[in-house]
């Protein structure tokens, strides 16, 4: 069970503790050192697959070390007993580092929902019945994605759902303003990882302005950043003091911080989640294969700024060619010294860490 930070007391939340391992073995820690350059990057690689099974392709690159977890969607789950069986059957799989790998889902709620059973309602309606049930969900949420063998899951959305903007409309967003958003979002992520489940605050630094789907066109975030780091970031920090282990990068652009989407830009990946507001967690990309990224490069140079941005997990959902690409694009850029070893096993170490305390 992951270990869990009391949740800040300006939250209003009580305190929560639940029994964990003390980290990864020394053994899984010396073995980073062991891993090639090669390897250290397919760490770092989350893919998505298509069809029911698991193709062998994938599950040799699991065995090689050069891909480190797997997301699963719809197409993927005929029924719940085959996704269970597939998903134990790749984490059996002889590889390189043997803590558990990484197995993701969006589970959100509402429109964001890839299994049957908890949540029982969006992000919204659950926010109206207060932080305890939220709570309640979350770890409702964790049992049932333990149950058919996934460990991640890239929720809460920590995103404000202002009027007219797309989260609120889809009902994503569990309030319009910070403070709720931050006890709302916060419990919720408290409840997965009390349940065993890595929590996900997406999307940094905040999405809950923009009316469009950040999947399909990049969307821009114009406010100050003032505005950001008053309003927009407080649901983030919230939830970090709270314990969250892992935090999603927008594709968004945030001109107040930087002229690049947000998990391209050091500046906002390592500057603003990292420095400014101490995230020594697990930091992963939204979806690098998504339409609205198109404009600023194909799949390897999208993961190599992905990487000097400061991220950990590089999620490549539609396409594993795309994520082939990425792997072979950043072991170029280490030979070429726009990207250290030294970065690599940061992250690696970091996702080590998470992964010695998952099932």
């Amino acid at each position: 069970m992951i270990a869990l930070a009391a949740a800040a007391a300006a939250l209003a939340m009580s305190a929560i503790s639940a029994a964990a391992p003390a980290g990864p073995a020394r053994p899984a820690a010396d073995a980073v050192d062991r891993l090639s350059v090669r390897q250290l990057v397919g760490q770092r690689l989350v893919v998505g697959y298509p069809g029911a099974d698991v193709p062998a392709d994938l599950r040799a690159r699991v065995r090689a070390g050069h891909v480190g977890g797997v997301i699963v969607f719809d197409r993927n789950i005929p029924s719940r007993a085959h996704l269970r069986a597939q998903l134990r059957s790749l984490q059996r799989t002889s590889r390189p580092l043997k803590p558990p790998l990484l197995t993701m889902v969006d589970q959100e709620g509402g429109l964001v929902k890839r299994l049957s059973g908890p949540p029982s309602s969006s992000p919204a309606a659950m926010g109206r019945r207060g932080a305890a049930y939220v709570r309640g969900q979350g770890k409702a949420t964790a049992a049932n994605l333990r149950a058919v063998a996934l460990n991640v899951n890239l929720a809460p959305v920590a995103d404000l759902g202002l009027p007219g903007s797309y989260q609120r409309e889809t009902g994503r967003a569990f309030s319009d303003r910070a403070a709720p958003t931050a006890a709302l979002s916060s419990a919720f992520a408290v409840g997965l990882q009390a349940g065993g489940v890595a929590a996900a605050l997406k999307h940094f630094p905040g999405l809950g302005r923009v009316s469009g789907d950040e999947d399909q066109r990049v969307q821009k975030v114009g406010v100050s950043a003032r505005t950001l780091r008053h309003q927009d970031e407080v649901p983030f920090a919230a939830g970090i003091r709270a314990g969250a282990r892992m935090v999603m990068t927008s594709t968004a652009l945030y001109p107040a911080l930087d002229d690049e989407p947000a998990l391209l830009s050091p500046r906002i990946t390592t500057g603003e989640l990292r420095e400014r507001l101490g995230f020594t967690g697990v930091a992963v990309t939204d979806d690098l294969d998504v339409p609205a990224l198109r404009p600023y490069g194909q799949a390897g140079r999208l993961g190599i700024e992905a990487t000097i941005a400061g991220n950990d997990v590089l999620l490549y959902c539609q396409s594993p060619g795309n994520a082939d690409r990425a792997l072979e694009a950043i072991v170029r850029a280490v030979k070429d010294g726009r990207i250290s070893r030294a970065a690599l096993e940061t992250s690696v170490r970091r996702i080590v860490a998470l992964r010695g305390e998952l099932r």
